[in-house]
């Protein structure tokens, strides 16, 4: 304690009130909590995608810290807050089934919104026969989109004794089972399935024996065979095929070519045409040019000498 000495002033001591420095106190702390009361009102809350987001994440780091079990973690978690799988639209598709299609999505596993792998599902409907591109998209709390682009098919190829059905580029979409797309182009031999398109759309410009085709025939992987309806087969060249082809429509407006007893009308050789007879027609044929020659012998005995 300080030692005092004469004529030092010493000055009163005056004590605050107690229960002011409280009420200040309280007054302070009111005000803080008024303040952030305010800022928490003014500050917009996530929206539904954030906290999804945000649930996903943390749920998924758990199940991979159980075991690398991330989709039955979140299900488990999910379902019961009402993220279960309840609506998938499919559109898009035509020889696809929904049942195929809703198989595919449950084979990934997830049976809530949350834990359904978008990616993982969109690969799994791309490996379906008939699908050419998915995309799969998801709208909580409960509705799966998906919307299709399927393969179209273009033609029947006959490879060997295996009969596919086949794009416009010829990939295999699948084999042939039905009875639904026979009224496709048939082509047949190695290579037609690459080379009809061309072949097919070039037919367009002579319809009326376009629609007497039944088969396209690739020879040798260079050129086209045509086998009618009746049965009568057209051989075209490698160059100028659907010339080739214009050619005989001519003909058999002029001729009734095509109605007659043939087999086979060769157009390989250029400004050549050659016709072959069906078996019956050359033996008929052959008989007739027997007999005249008989008539033109027994015609020359007859004269005299």
């Amino acid at each position: 304690m300080p030692s005092l000495n004469r004529g030092d002033r010493i000055e009163p001591v005056v004590e605050r009130p107690l229960g002011r420095r409280k009420a200040w106190r309280i007054s302070y702390v009111g005000r803080r909590l008024f303040a952030f009361g305010v800022l928490l009102a003014r500050t917009p809350l996530p929206n539904f995608a954030t906290v999804a987001t945000l649930f996903l994440g943390s749920t998924a780091a758990y199940g991979v810290a159980l075991g690398n079990h991330t989709t039955a973690v979140i299900d488990g978690v999910a379902q019961p807050l009402g993220f279960s799988i309840e609506t998938v639209d499919v559109k898009g598709n035509s020889e696809t089934s929904e049942i195929d299609v809703l198989q595919a999505l449950w084979s990934t596993g997830a049976q809530s919104l949350p834990a359904l792998d978008v990616g993982a599902a969109r690969q799994t409907l791309e490996a379906m026969p008939w699908i050419e591109k998915a995309s799969v998209s998801k709208t909580y709390p409960d509705r799966v989109s998906i919307d299709l682009v399927e393969k179209k098919p273009f033609a029947l190829w006959q490879k060997d004794r295996e009969l596919f059905i086949v794009n416009r580029e010829g990939r295999e979409i699948m084999p042939f089972l039905a009875n639904r797309f026979q009224d496709l182009p048939f082509v047949v031999g190695p290579g037609a399935n690459i080379d009809a398109p061309e072949l097919i759309d070039g037919m367009a410009g002579v319809p009326e024996l376009r629609a007497r085709v039944k088969a396209y025939v690739r020879v040798g992987d260079r050129r086209w065979d045509l086998v009618l309806d009746n049965g009568v087969t057209i051989r075209l060249p490698e160059e100028g095929a659907v010339e080739a082809a214009a050619d005989v429509v001519r003909m058999d407006k002029e001729m009734g070519l095509l109605s007659r007893d043939i087999s086979a009308v060769d157009m390989r050789i250029a400004d050549r045409m050659t016709i072959r007879l069906t078996p019956d027609a050359l033996e008929r044929r052959n008989a007739a040019v027997k007999e005249r020659d008989k008539l033109i012998k027994a015609s020359r005995k007859e004269k005299p000498a």
